[in-house]
Order: C-alpha cells, then structure tokens, then sequence
C-alpha cells in the first residue's frame, strides 16, 4: 500500500469506526520505530512532523528520511505537518512532499482564518495533498506553538461554515482536549464532535490523546474522531528510555550507542503499537 493521502486513511477509518494514530516524531529513530509499529500491527499511521522538527533536522532532512524508510511499506502511511502557522513552512513541506498539513491560524480572527485558509487549501491541492483546519486553538503549548489560556469555543453554526466553505479535509475542534499531560481528567464534549460529523461528514481530528482513557477514545472515535494526535507520550518514552538506559549504563560502566539506541527504538515501538490497539486499528492495513 505505502505512503498515501491522509484523506483515503482517514476518510475509512470514519467509515469503519476507528482511529489512526497521528503521532509525532522527533528524529530518524522516532519516525523508523513508529513506522515499524505500524507495519507490526498491520495498521495504518499517520507521521507527524512539528514545526519545531521541521526547522530542527530541515525539511530536505525530514522528506529523505521518510521516503527511504516507507519505500516498499506495505501498509498505509501518511506524512503530516502538525500546527503551522507560518505559510512559508506550509508552502515548503508541501513542495517537499507533505501529504497533509495543519494550518494553525487560530489566533486569527475567523473571517482572516477563513480567507488564508481557502488560500493553503487550493495551495495543498496543486500537489495532491489535504488541509486540517482549526478554529479554537487547543488548550497547550506543543512545541512552541499554543498558549495554556483557554481559547473561546465557536458556535456550531460558525464552525460548520468553516468546514464547508473552506473545503478542509479534517477538523480539529476544541472539546475539553489540551496538549501535554493533564493535571486532572478531562470532561470532553463528545456531542459536539457528533453534531459536526452530522453537519459536515468532515472526519474530526482528536488532539491531545496523550492521558485520555480507552473509554474516552472508544467514545470519541465512535463519534468521528478518526484521527487521534499522540505527541507527548512519544517524547515522554523517548526521554525515559533514553534515561533509563544511561543511568544503567554509567552503572555498568558499559558505553554501547548500538545498544542504547536498540533499546529505546523498542519501547517507542511498543508505545505506538499500544495506541494501535487501543484505537482499533489494528489489522486495518489494505
């Protein structure tokens, strides 16, 4: 199958009520042990690249990485520019070969919002490739882009105008989710991702999954979350078996890079395939 639109992974994941995991990588490792989950699952995936990762490695960097480590990939993937706000970036990744990006102009008025959506949109088109669309900024800073105030909540009426006159392909409203690990559970708006799938047939892309519970997920993705953004979770393995792996080393007074990345390649692993299975995409693959 390979690398493919996000529209065509996401478009059946609504259809057959299930989620994809969205998951952010960091480096070579992150983004060849997520791959590797999926392909052990059998379960299609979304890769997702920050703003902050993109400058970091550079795009050139990013976009050779990524088609030598899914050429010959037999289950469906997708390269994503997660909260963008910066139109020169966009513009960037998808000439480089993006398959989706977020244009992230919420801190924008919505007209404003709107109008350079429309733009990023057609912009996206000319390369065969789709636009997430947002509103209401996600509580949380990811990455350097968000704020922790909380942003006010459009009317159904303003956000489903959005949707269809923008043409984006995934939503992304704000329903109680934030970026980062919650102090507290969350009290998510699951009607209001029911009543924008009803009004729109737009699937809806859940942010925040780091900290939600499997019955959160399996309500959620019931409701036309088709596409379940994992970030934290994956910065938080990485760090912590990187850690765990030094402190046992400087023990053992064994210094082995192989090995050190051996091991936390696996627990990232094993991460991504955990919320494989915990969305239902497992065994997804076409």
């Amino acid at each position: 199958m390979g690398v493919v639109p996000l529209k065509e992974i996401v478009d059946r994941a609504m259809r057959e009520h299930y989620g994809v995991p969205a998951i952010n990588i960091v480096n070579d490792l992150t983004m060849e042990s997520v791959l590797a989950a999926a392909v052990e699952r059998r379960s299609p995936v979304i890769v997702q690249t920050s703003v902050k990762t993109v400058r970091s490695i550079r795009s050139d960097v990013l976009i050779a990485m990524w088609k030598s480590m899914t050429a010959g990939i037999e289950v469906p993937v997708s390269l994503h520019l997660d909260h963008c706000p910066d139109r020169a970036v966009i513009t960037d990744c998808l000439a480089k070969g993006w398959n989706s990006v977020l244009f992230d102009a919420s801190t924008l008025p919505v007209e404003e919002n709107l109008r350079q959506t429309i733009e990023v949109v057609a912009e996206a088109r000319a390369y065969g490739a789709h636009v997430e669309g947002e509103i209401e900024a996600i509580t949380g800073v990811e990455d350097g882009v968000g704020s922790d105030e909380a942003s006010h909540r459009q009317t159904l009426e303003t956000s489903v105008h959005f949707v269809e006159t923008s043409g984006v392909d995934v939503f992304a409203p704000s329903i109680g989710n934030a970026h980062g690990v919650y102090s507290a559970e969350p009290h998510l708006d699951g009607q209001r991702v029911s009543d924008l799938v009803a009004a729109t047939g737009v699937p809806i892309a859940l942010h925040g999954g780091t900290g939600l519970t499997d019955a959160q997920f399996t309500d959620l993705i019931a409701r036309g979350c088709a596409k379940v953004n994992v970030s934290t979770a994956l910065k938080i393995t990485y760090m912590t078996s990187n850690l765990a792996f030094l402190r046992e080393a400087e023990t053992q007074g064994k210094w082995d890079p192989p090995s050190l990345f051996k091991h936390v390649a696996a627990d990232v692993t094993a991460m991504a395939a955990g919320y494989a299975d915990r969305f239902g995409s497992t065994g997804r693959a076409w």
